[in-house]
């Protein structure tokens, strides 16, 4: 599993942030670990590989976990995404977030404000179909646009 940083230019063990064009929503994320056929509506997304996590959707999979929507067990869903070649980590500064956050007054989802703001923050597509999102996001996959 390679961890993205916000450096420039490359490290061992650290993918520069220019590697990542895509960065998923939660739900596309476990979609993607857990083999949902939701993924057969979106072909294309193979094109981003690997895909960009959020550290974010780690803690937003804990509380639907917690609250009973979702069956994922951490630390082992975590672990499944960290050791995938499919996904890279990008473990982006806090303080990155919250700065580009504070300027998202369209959702009160703080899952959704914090990983825009990842997005925004790394100018990286957004993968990610909720309504809210598509309709305020600038940075989103062409083929989202689309439809």
């Amino acid at each position: 599993m390679v961890v993205g940083v916000a450096r420039s230019g490359k490290c061992a063990g650290f993918a520069a942030e220019s590697t990542l064009k895509l960065l998923l929503d939660t739900h596309f994320l476990i979609w993607l670990v857990l083999g949902s056929k939701r993924i057969a509506k979106f072909p294309w997304l193979d094109r981003y590989r690997p895909w960009g996590v959020s550290p974010v959707s780690f803690l937003e999979i804990q509380f639907l976990a917690e609250i009973g929507r979702l069956t994922a067990r951490n630390p082992e869903f975590t672990t499944a995404v960290m050791s995938d070649e499919r996904f890279t980590v990008d473990d982006i500064p806090l303080t990155s977030l919250v700065r580009y956050a504070l300027q998202l007054d369209w959702t009160r989802d703080p899952f959704d404000r914090l990983l825009v703001a990842h997005s925004l923050a790394r100018r990286i597509a957004f993968c990610a179909t909720d309504r809210a999102i598509v309709n305020h996001h600038r940075l989103l996959p062409t083929e989202i646009q689309e439809k």
